[in-house]
């Protein structure tokens, strides 16, 4: 069941955990949600609080509903999308978050109804959601963490996403629900409202605040900037209290008033070289540069100093080497409002950094005469005291953006430009020109543009060294088309020193066209491209990528710089190989900072990759090298370096999509079965009672545990979905997988509630019939014998635990650094899990008890029912069978995946996978002869024990006594 919304929570200060209505709570609760009518006779009803926080603001009115067209777009434009806080530390859970990850801020409003007041001026009545979100010191797996990411609700569809490097911070966010008014006249919100928080020890808190904020009459550059406070309502001794926060947002919706690129102030634009004329693009400029954040990395001149370097943004202990591009607003396909924001690598977050102190606001506009972006930015001011008197001024900031038609191995700059500044050097806020450099990407807007191209430079010399390999087609065997997705991997590389580094490999052109997966989406290509590339006679394709790769220490943390080797060469798709010539980028350091110059390559690498067949069930994916091709004197020689994958194909994740449906539906037919079997075996001892003494105790214990077992591992699975977090990241599925969980424990707990009716109705007989001594006595016999051995097999199944994590592979050696992706396919397996593993051995041999208590007690009885040992037996025998199949049948694995035939609940190989069902198959065949033969029919003549029985003499006087009595009976 979903939670109830955070405000819907009771206010507690002494014990959190019981209910105590707050009157404030439900006075706002009332507030917001009432839905004004236009009905005459009903005035507007006032909170309290809100007349006692807010009236001094934005005046209460409970005038009737204008009559005039009501505007609700009025509610978008008071909304933010980046914002800024300080303050407010006591309202999370962590009161000292990491320091280099930036807080954020965000608030959505809903208009509700305008009303006229006594002036006539307009106030509207609108509720709003505040977020603050605040990062958190631990260490969290990415969400998209799995190879295989089924899109969630859709059982068919999916899609194949690598393992991204972890993530070092999550985001601890904080809800506020709001309602309140906001003044057209003087543009200031008022609200009342109230949030909840899982504080410090699991101690829920709720939150009663007011929330102001002031807006600019005019959406410009100068009124781009929405500040306020966030004030506490709570006693200041109470647990709830927290200091004020100040906020400052920007805005983004409206009808915003270009005034720095309108008036000729950008007529100073930079730009040259070929570029590409943007403008052309379906949808102008707003199709080419669109709403996601643009990462450049800052080229500096050599002989810039620290104060020359550094003061393109002030109050910042670092010299910045990345600029984070964000548009916030395109109108007429040429003009856009923009953010800059200027970060060291070390403080690189995965969402748009805005940070008053390091971001600049600004407007770009399209210049068709130089085919490049031309535009003015501002910094943001008076931010020493408080975020509430921010301004924006200084704009004396140029910048220029273009687009190269022409991309290259030396040349992967898919957006260029430069920032400078427009005053003179005497004055103090002065900095030298800043070449900008962006990540490789391709906007799809781009697509069309005429003359975009890549050219090949370096493609001969990887022929060359192709065609030395002497390499031969592999017939039968199938690899990937150069333009599938399967061309994209990430991957596990090891150095010549021990050293392991995750990255990942992205194509970037695949003959004369770009490749359609890029890594934020999908590229539309024209249908004469795709038949093209397919219907290409030739066996090797130009192919052009990029790599990336960076070291990390256990916890997640970056420990060297990233490296990026831009690589062209050839693929044969007949033989799966990949040869490369790569280009690695130099960072160049200087006294007082780093920089990446475009001229300072090292292109003396090869790059060389096998792919797998797609139809094969290899270990690895992919396996490579990337080698220096210098002499070992030189300095910017390194080692070989080995590289490798693991990720799925994308014809491996249909099957595996299919296999889970397939599995997840044996489950069910196996535990349906299980239910049956047991339910047989009660209808057996019901007809026929007098063989309850003679079933094994320690059998029904044995599997009675092999139903609860399971049962306590993922009692929750019965009643909340799976939080797995291990195999949820990995499989991405929605719910479905989960209600199917729940079906199967269900299952399970009616198996289980029958094998225990079984164990207590043979208990119960057993214990009532004191003449049953000599059963006890076997089934002792048969304790004395099963423990040691099931303690034997456990220490076994300890010492192979030990002997097997201390072999592990070159990957897990202690020497290298343990990463955190190694959670998911690296890892040393757990005793826990070994053990478990011992557990579903010991119950798929859970005959043997029930065959030495028939030795030992000498029984003929037919105490089991065949259905019942047969049935059962073939249950825990089949998952066996299958997982033979499964390895003969299915590419790639991945155990996380597996439903049935779960390698951690049961031993699990090919010689297993012949032994125990050989086992299992003995027992039932021991088992038939007992209860046909005897007990001790299978044991040689001279070890049976018979029964005896004891002769007693009987007086002759008595006996014929009896005998007349005995007629005296009949005669009545």
């Amino acid at each position: 069941m979903k939670p109830p919304e955070p405000y819907f929570y009771p206010k507690s200060h002494s014990e959190t955990h019981n209910f105590h209505p707050s009157p404030l709570l439900f006075v706002t609760i009332v507030f917001l949600v009432q839905i004004p009518k236009a009905v005459s006779s009903t005035a507007a009803q006032i909170p309290l609080e809100y007349i006692r926080h807010c009236n001094d603001v934005v005046p209460a009115t409970t005038a009737e509903p204008s009559a005039l067209p009501s505007r609700p777009a009025v509610s978008n434009n008071l909304g933010f999308k980046f914002g800024y806080y300080t303050g407010g530390d006591s309202i999370f859970s962590q009161s000292n978050p990491a320091t280099d990850v930036l807080r954020a801020a965000t608030f959505h409003a809903r208009f509700l109804q305008d009303y006229l007041d006594r002036n006539r001026t307009r106030i509207y009545k609108v509720n709003g959601k505040l977020v603050l979100q605040t990062p958190k010191s631990f260490v969290a797996s990415s969400s998209r963490g799995g190879v295989l990411n089924p899109r969630r609700g859709l059982r068919r569809t999916f899609r194949i996403r690598g393992p991204k490097i972890p993530l070092v911070v999550d985001r601890e966010m904080q809800r506020f629900s709001l309602g309140g008014f906001w003044s057209e006249s003087t543009g200031r919100l008022c609200m009342i409202g109230s949030g909840m928080s899982n504080g410090n020890a699991g101690k829920v808190r709720t939150f009663n605040v007011v929330l102001k904020l002031n807006y600019s009459p005019s959406f410009n550059v100068s009124g781009s900037l929405i500040s306020g406070v966030l004030q506490s309502l709570d006693s200041e001794h109470s647990l709830s209290y927290f200091e004020p926060v100040s906020l400052l947002g920007v805005r983004s919706s409206g009808n915003y008033e270009f005034s720095l690129v309108d008036n000729g102030k950008e007529s100073s634009c930079l730009t040259d070289g070929e570029n590409l004329d943007v403008s052309k693009a379906n949808g102008g400029l707003c199709s080419a540069v669109v709403h996601r954040r643009i990462r450049f990395g800052l080229d500096y001149a050599k002989d810039c100093d620290q104060v020359n370097c550094s003061s393109i943004i002030r109050d910042v202990k670092y010299v910045p080497s990345i600029m984070f591009f964000r548009q916030m607003k395109c109108v007429d396909q040429r003009k856009m409002l923009v953010l800059l924001d200027f970060r060291n690598s070390s403080s690189v977050s995965a969402f748009f950094p805005f940070d008053p102190n390091t971001t600049l606001i600004g407007e770009g506009a399209w210049d068709e005469k130089k085919n490049g972006v031309c535009g003015v930015a501002c910094r943001v001011l008076n931010l020493k005291d408080s975020l509430n008197g921010a301004s924006v001024g200084e704009c004396s900031i140029k910048f220029s953006l273009r687009y190269p038609k022409v991309f290259s191995l030396r040349n992967r700059d898919s957006i260029v430009g430069k920032i400078w500044s427009d005053k003179s050097k005497d004055d103090p806020s002065y900095f030298d020109m800043i070449k900008l450099r962006s990540v490789w990407e391709v906007s799809p807007g781009l697509k069309n543009v005429p003359g975009f191209r890549y050219e090949y430079t370096e493609v001969d010399s990887a022929r060359i060294i192709y065609l030395s390999k002497n390499l031969t087609e592999h017939k039968g065997k199938t690899y990937p088309n150069g333009d599938s997705i399967d061309m994209r991997f990430d991957m596990l590389l090891m150095d010549s020193k021990g050293e392991a580094a995750w990255g990942v490999a992205n194509p970037l052109f695949v003959g004369d066209q770009p490749y359609k997966y890029q890594p934020y989406g999908l590229l539309p290509v024209s249908t004469e491209s795709a038949v093209h590339l397919n219907n290409n006679d030739s066996r090797l394709l130009n192919i052009s990528y990029e790599i990336s790769y960076s070291y990390r220490s256990s916890d997640g943390r970056i420990l060297d710089r990233g490296f990026v080797i831009s690589a062209e060469g050839v693929y044969d798709r007949h033989s799966g190989v990949l040869c490369m010539v790569g280009c690695n980028q130099l960072h160049l350091s200087y006294e007082n900072h780093s920089s990446i110059r475009n001229d300072s390559l090292d292109c003396d690498i090869l790059v060389t990759v096998q792919f797998s067949p797609l139809n094969a069930a290899e270990k690895y994916r992919v396996k490579g090298t990337i080698k220096s091709t210098r002499i070992k004197s030189d300095p910017l020689y390194f080692g070989p370096i080995s590289l490798s994958s693991k990720s799925f194909y994308n014809r491996q994740a249909k099957e595996s999509i299919w296999r889970m449906d397939l599995e997840i539906t044996m489950v069910l037919i196996s535990n349906t079965l299980a239910c049956l079997f047991v339910g047989l075996q009660l209808f057996h001892v019901k007809k026929h009672p007098e063989v309850l003494p003679f079933i094994s105790v320690l059998m029904l214990i044995v599997l009675t545990l092999g139903h609860m077992i399971p049962l306590l591992l993922n009692f929750e699975a019965l009643f909340v979905p799976n939080h797995n977090q291990q195999q949820n990241a990995f499989l991405r599925s929605g719910g479905w997988l989960e209600v199917n969980e729940i079906i199967v424990r269900a299952v399970t707990m009616v198996a289980f509630l029958l094998q225990f009716r079984l164990l207590q109705l043979t208990w119960s007989e057993r214990q009532g019939d004191e003449s049953r001594q000599g059963l006890w006595d076997a089934e002792r016999n048969v304790l004395y014998i099963s423990v040691p051995l099931y303690l034997t097999g456990g220490l076994i199944a300890w010492f192979a635990h030990l002997w097997k994590n201390s072999h592990q592979t070159l990957f897990l050696q202690p020497r290298q650094r343990r990463l955190p992706f190694e959670n998911h396919f690296y890892r040393q397996a757990s005793f826990w899990s070994d053990l478990k593993s011992y557990g579903g051995l010991v119950v798929d041999g859970f005959l043997l008890p029930q065959i030495m208590f028939n030795m030992f007690s000498k029984s003929n009885e037919k105490a089991l029912a065949a259905s019942f040992y047969i049935g059962t037996t073939l249950v825990r025998l089949l998952p066996h069978a299958y997982d033979l199949y499964r390895a003969h049948s299915f590419s790639g694995y991945l155990d996380l995946s597996y439903i049935y035939a779960n390698h951690k609940m049961d031993l699990y190989s090919t010689a297993w996978d012949i032994i125990i069902p050989s086992g299992g198959l003995l027992f039932s065949i021991i088992i038939s002869l007992q209860q046909r033969f005897g007990g001790q029919c299978l044991l040689p003549k001279r070890f049976r024990t018979d029964a005896v029985y004891e002769k007693v003499s009987v007086d002759n006087s008595v006996e014929l006594q009896g005998e007349s009595v005995q007629k005296n009976l009949y005669s009545l």
